[in-house]
C-alpha cells in the first residue's frame, strides 16, 4: 500500500484515483451550512410565508429529519461539533469567539473556552481529503483566526471568504466590516472577500464560487463545504425581493421581510448548486446535506409552536433543519422522527465516501445511514448540551440541558432552576413538570451531570466579587 502512494506522489495523482476507477469514485459531498436559519424557516417544514422551492424540492428527493439538533445555540461550538463529531462540551469549545465578556457583577464566572479550533482535532475536511478528495470552504469559518486556526490549517485546500469573523460588515460589495471590540474599545476592520463588482450580492458571489469549483473538479471527488453567512445579521437583502415580502399583509409574515428576502437568496443558491451538478451530469454520485448551525435569531422569525430562539435552549434555539440527499441509498420523501445531532454528520459522510470509521474522533456521532434505510432508532438513549456562559442574546441564561425519549430537563445555573417537558405532549415547552414529576427531573439531572463528568464540563464557578444587592447579573455589558 505504501509502494502505492510512493508511485502515486511520484506522478501528481491522489492515491485515490490511482486505485480506483473513475466509474466506481466515491459520492461528491456538498455540505450546506446555513447561519441562523430557524427549524421552521423552510415550506417543508411547516412555513407558508418563506419561500424555498429548491429546499422543499430537496428534501422531497431525500430524507428529512424533523427533530435534528445543532450542538450549541450558539455558532461557533455547533460548527465544531460538525467538523469533528463531537460534543463542543468535550472540546472546551461552548461558545462563539471571541465572546468571553462577562459581566463582573454577575453572580458566576463563565466556564474556560477556547477560542480556536484545536490542530490535534482531525476535522471531516481531513478525513475526506486524505482518502483523495479536493476539499474547499466558501463562506462562513468563524472557528478561529490565523496563523493557526483557518481553514487551510484544518483539512481544507482552499478557504474563500472565511475568516475569523462571524458575519459580514455588509452583505454588498464591498463586504466592509467595522466592529467596536467590547472589551478593548478598538475596532477591528475587514472584508470577507477582497475584490467584486458594485451591486454584487455576497450569497450570490458565493454561490458563483461554489460552482466554479464543482466544474473545476467535476472529474475528481470533492467536498464542497458551504457555510452560507446568510441569513445572519446584519439583515440585507436585494431591493426587489424585500418588496415581494413587504406586500404581504403583516398578520400573515412569519418575520422580518428582509430576513424573508434573504431566505430567498439562500433557496436560490441551492437551486443554482443543484442546476450545476444536473448539468455536469453529477447529481446522482453527489450527496447533498442542508442545515443550519442554530435556531432564528429573535425577532427575524417566529418558530411557533416552538420556543425560543437563537441563544435559548428551549426548541426554538436548538431544532434545526436538517436534509440529505443520497442518491440511490435514501428513499426519496422519508420523514425521520428520531432525534440527531450535528456531529451525526461526520460518521455518516465517511460511510457516504466509502471509508472507515474513525470512533477515536467522532466519539459522540453516530452514522445516520440506518435510519435513511429502514432502522427506527439509533443506538443512543439520550442527547446533551452545555452552556456555562451568559449570553447577551435576550431571554438566555447559562444552562444544561438533557433530551431523553421525549423527555428534555434545562437546569438553570443562573438563576438556578430546573426545566422538564414532554416534547410528545408539549413541543412549545410551556408546562414546566418539574414539580409535578419530579423523580423524572432528579433521574434526568443525574444523567446530565454524569454526562459532564464524563467530558470532562468546565463549569462555572462562584464569583468571589459578586454583592447579591447588585442587580442585572445574568446579562453582559
Amino acid at each position: 500500500m505504501k509502494t502505492v502512494q510512493r508511485i502515486a506522489k511520484a506522478m501528481g495523482l491522489s492515491f485515490w484515483l490511482l486505485i480506483v476507477p473513475l466509474s466506481a469514485s466515491p459520492f461528491n459531498i456538498v455540505l450546506f451550512l446555513i447561519d441562523d436559519l430557524g427549524w421552521k424557516d423552510i415550506g417543508c417544514n411547516g412555513s407558508a410565508y418563506y419561500q424555498t422551492p429548491a429546499i422543499d424540492r430537496l428534501a422531497g428527493e431525500g430524507v428529512r429529519f424533523s427533530q435534528a439538533y445543532s450542538a450549541c445555540a450558539v455558532c461557533t461550538p455547533s460548527r465544531a461539533a460538525i467538523l469533528t463529531g463531537r460534543y463542543p462540551a468535550r472540546m472546551l469549545m461552548t461558545d462563539w469567539t471571541p465572546d468571553g465578556r462577562w459581566n463582573p457583577q454577575a453572580r458566576l464566572r463563565g466556564g474556560r473556552f477556547l477560542r480556536d479550533l484545536p490542530l490535534e482535532e482531525f476535522t471531516i475536511a481531513e478525513a475526506l481529503r486524505e482518502a483523495g478528495y479536493k476539499t474547499i470552504s466558501i463562506g462562513k469559518w468563524h472557528l478561529g483566526g490565523p496563523p493557526f486556526s483557518m481553514p487551510e490549517h484544518h483539512g481544507f485546500d482552499r478557504n474563500i471568504g472565511g475568516s475569523a469573523h462571524g458575519a459580514p460588515g455588509q452583505y454588498f460589495f464591498p463586504y466592509a466590516g467595522n466592529w467596536s471590540i467590547p472589551t478593548t474599545g478598538k475596532r477591528s476592520r475587514w472584508n470577507v472577500l477582497p475584490d467584486g463588482q458594485p451591486g454584487e450580492y455576497l450569497t450570490d458571489r458565493l454561490t458563483e464560487e461554489a460552482i466554479t469549483f464543482i466544474r473545476e473538479n467535476q472529474e475528481r471527488p470533492f467536498f464542497l463545504y458551504f457555510p452560507h453567512y446568510g441569513v445572519h445579521s446584519p439583515l440585507q437583502a436585494k431591493e426587489e425581493m424585500i418588496e415581494k415580502y413587504r406586500a404581504i399583509p403583516e398578520s400573515d409574515r412569519q418575520g422580518n421581510p428582509v430576513y424573508a428576502a434573504m431566505v430567498e437568496s439562500i433557496d436560490e443558491s441551492v437551486e443554482a448548486v443543484m442546476e450545476s451538478l444536473r448539468e455536469l451530469d453529477l447529481e446522482k454520485r453527489t450527496v447533498v446535506i442542508f442545515t443550519s448551525d442554530n435556531g432564528g435569531l429573535w425577532k427575524a422569525t417566529d418558530h411557533s409552536p416552538l420556543r425560543g430562539h437563537k441563544g435559548t435552549y428551549w426548541e426554538g434555539g436548538i431544532r434545526v433543519p436538517l436534509i440529505i440527499k443520497w442518491p440511490g441509498y435514501a428513499r426519496s420523501g422519508k420523514v425521520v422522527e428520531t432525534p440527531v445531532i450535528g456531529m451525526d454528520l461526520y460518521p455518516t459522510m465517511l460511510q457516504m465516501a466509502g471509508l472507515p470509521p474513525r470512533p477515536n474522533q467522532h466519539m459522540d456521532g453516530l452514522n445516520l445511514a440506518p435510519l435513511m434505510k429502514d432502522a427506527a432508532n439509533l443506538d443512543r438513549k439520550s442527547l446533551f448540551w452545555h452552556f456555562p456562559h451568559y449570553n447577551n442574546h435576550p431571554e438566555t441564561m447559562p444552562q444544561g440541558v438533557i433530551r431523553k425519549g421525549s423527555w428534555k430537563l434545562i437546569e438553570s445555573f443562573d438563576p438556578p432552576g430546573l426545566q422538564l417537558y414532554n416534547l410528545e405532549q408539549d413541543p412549545g415547552e410551556s408546562i414546566n413538570l418539574a414539580q409535578k414529576n419530579d423523580e423524572m427531573a432528579v433521574s434526568l439531572l443525574q444523567e446530565l451531570q454524569d454526562w459532564r463528568r464524563s467530558v470532562d464540563a468546565d463549569m462555572m464557578t462562584p464569583n468571589p466579587d459578586y454583592k447579591p444587592s447588585q442587580t442585572g447579573n445574568t446579562k453582559k455589558k
